[in-house]
């Protein structure tokens, strides 16, 4: 067990798969006391139970700003104090632009850049009081080109990007430092259209399914691998410990350098849902 967060306390929305559920356990191990979110109650309570005391599981759906101010709520009534704030939670968008919807539009706002705002609205008062936290959004290298995703994902994602260096700006003067991850292709559910959607998949196909997606993101990278949630985990662990204090306002790009070589994907076309 490290010591790299021993003391602070944090909140991880989106908790219960991939890249969180990748940084709630290791956020642990490092010696914090986390609060997570997830919409599957049943998953929550088995990773609370699997993560042990130093954990909370708040079922809710971060479109809806009550269940993120419950789960920081939880956090403060727990132990008192909040560190950090991972703004994880996320998913695919699909859509065209010539059959969008306003439906389609108002869900990717609220999931994508809603539940981002919503959360740093509520961890600021705390934060402020203490006179230090670190902010962390999930954003994606589709803000940053073209052909890595849907363009309401893209445009969402592009928006967190924004936000996140108008908040670190804003918080600056009270110690607060606010910062974004851009992941690349990292092999989680949302390449099978969702952890819910994953669940109903049986082991074989889900083993299937990952072993060619695997290959399909490590050609789609000059270092020729897959990404995998613990790499965007340890990401957000830097950024959460005091040795990304001096750290503000950035795009954490970890993607293999996918970006720079201006790849899209393994076929060199649009991939078929959102990185």
């Amino acid at each position: 067990m490290g010591n790299r967060l021993s003391g602070k306390v944090a909140v991880v929305t989106g908790g219960t798969s991939g890249i969180g559920e990748a940084t709630v356990e290791l956020f642990v191990t490092e010696g914090a006391r986390v609060v997570f979110t997830g919409r599957n109650g049943d998953k929550g309570e088995k990773l609370a139970e699997k993560f042990g005391a130093s954990t909370r599981f708040v079922q809710g759906d971060v479109r809806n700003e009550e269940d993120i101010q419950r789960a920081i709520d939880t956090a403060t009534d727990e132990w008192d104090r909040l560190d950090c704030l991972f703004n994880n939670a996320g998913g695919g968008m699909g859509g065209t632009l010539e059959t969008v919807t306003k439906e389609q539009f108002h869900d990717a706002m609220d999931l994508l850049v809603g539940s981002v705002l919503f959360g740093i609205k509520h961890a600021v008062p705390i934060m402020k009081e203490q006179g230090s936290g670190a902010i962390i959004n999930n954003a994606s290298v589709a803000a940053l080109s073209t052909n890595y995703g849907g363009f309401l994902y893209s445009a969402a994602k592009a928006a967190v990007r924004q936000l996140t260096k108008v908040a670190g700006i804003e918080l600056a003067p009270w110690g607060i430092t606010v910062n974004s991850i851009a992941p690349g292709g990292i092999a989680t559910p949302i390449f099978f259209g969702g952890s819910e959607r994953a669940a109903d998949m049986d082991d074989a196909h889900i083993a299937a399914s990952m072993a060619k997606l695997e290959k399909n993101l490590a050609a789609a990278t000059p270092l020729q691998r897959t990404g995998h949630p613990e790499d965007i985990a340890y990401g957000a662990l830097y950024l959460a410990s005091d040795e990304g204090k001096f750290v503000t306002c950035h795009d954490l790009v970890i993607d293999a350098g996918m970006t720079a070589a201006g790849k899209t994907n393994f076929e060199g076309k649009p991939p078929a849902t959102s990185w």
